[in-house]
């Protein structure tokens, strides 16, 4: 069952890859450009904000056999982990993740997707390591943010200060025959 939560986190980790895509293609880019330069990136990115990871992740994949160079496809890995995670597929999630990191040690949207999945499998050491990495690169980042809350609800949960008791005296609501 998809949290509230859950849908935050990946959300956000979809918001900010494509950020950085549109933010990279512009900086590498002397000519102007008429919409996305991979539209199956952009597409596969909107219908993984929308909710539909099926169709996110399709075209996410075909818009990764023309990434063109590290970012698009780094980028475009990075949202196949969210994409993959949001179908629980997690150990193609954490493939994803693990192929981006291997790429580029210092994309710290890789972490924060996979210390999200690893707190979403119970393995909260890995997912502490995950994010001690990402909050290192990106100290100020809301998703590592969000996904640091998740760990210390799943590690620290928090319990109610005030407890309601809705019962009743027999005598109160009760007519005695």
């Amino acid at each position: 069952m998809k949290t509230n939560s859950d849908y935050r986190a990946y959300r956000a980790c979809i918001v900010g890859c494509l950020y950085f895509f549109a933010v990279g293609v512009l900086a590498q880019s002397n000519t102007t450009v008429i919409g996305p330069s991979n539209p199956n990136l952009q597409y596969g990115a909107d219908a993984l904000l929308a909710g539909d990871a099926d169709e996110g992740v399709r075209l996410t994949l075909v818009g990764l056999k023309f990434a063109a160079g590290a970012r698009e496809r780094q980028t475009a890995k990075s949202n196949l982990c969210a994409g993959y995670f949001i179908l629980r597929e997690y150990d193609t999630a954490l493939a994803y993740c693990d192929e981006v990191l291997e790429e580029n040690d210092g994309y710290w949207r890789a972490y924060s997707n996979r210390a999200l999945i690893y707190v979403k499998l119970g393995r909260l050491e890995d997912a502490e390591r995950d994010l001690q990495k990402g909050e290192a690169i990106r100290p100020s980042s809301r998703t590592l943010k969000a996904v640091r809350r998740m760990l210390l609800d799943a590690t620290n949960p928090v319990s109610p200060t005030i407890v309601i008791d809705d019962r009743r005296d027999s005598a109160e609501g009760a007519d005695e025959d």
